[in-house]
């Protein structure tokens, strides 16, 4: 597995946010840095550095560094101050090519199921659905048009590119009120 980033010159945020993660979960854990380092076996210097985000760490580390604080994967790359897992939005992984990236958009404990759908919806095409049961989320990335999810709150427009992450213990709507043929991605999580 890789490094985080490949020949980059700047220190990207996800980096800030690995060190200000670790280091705030490590001190509520009340571990030393040594302790950590030994259970996710580690170096010390090596964690050292990733608290001071002056190293590039490996997605497998970091694996190591969640499962050692007891924390699931989003924990530490999320921005510091924020609560909701849903939207992270972060760069996890660059490649030696600038076309080649993970993005991990967003993050839902998952109980009992977890659902991948691909959908495609014709110009004037919709999708109605009754509510699911209480705890369920769903998770859209727009690959090509722009979808415009209906919810009891009100429309929300989603153009290719972006995403959207919520709740559908609630009735909601896709439509797709563009001209072309609408792609999306859609992530149902239990």
């Amino acid at each position: 597995m890789g490094n985080i980033l490949h020949n980059t010159n700047e220190r990207p945020d996800v980096l800030v946010h690995v060190a200000a993660n670790v280091r705030r979960l490590r001190q509520a854990a009340c571990l030393s840095q040594q302790a950590l380092a030994e259970r996710a076996g580690l170096s010390r210097r090596m964690l050292v550095n990733i608290e001071k985000g002056d190293v590039n760490v490996s997605l497998n580390t970091l694996d190591r560094l969640a499962e050692a604080l007891g924390v699931l994967f989003y924990a530490l790359v999320q921005p510091p101050d924020s609560e909701d897992s849903a939207r992270i939005d972060e760069v996890a992984w660059v490649g030696r090519s600038p076309q080649s990236r993970a993005r991990l958009l967003a993050s839902k404990p998952a109980r009992q199921e977890v659902e991948l759908w691909s959908w495609s919806l014709a110009p004037g095409e919709v999708y109605e659905s009754a509510p699911d049961d209480n705890g369920w989320h769903e998770m859209l990335v727009v690959i090509e048009g722009t979808l415009t999810l209906a919810l009891s709150t009100g429309d929300i427009v989603i153009a290719a590119g972006d995403f959207h992450v919520y709740p559908s213990d609630q009735p909601y709507r896709y439509r797709n009120d563009g001209v072309g043929t609408l792609r999306f991605i859609r992530n149902v999580v239990h």
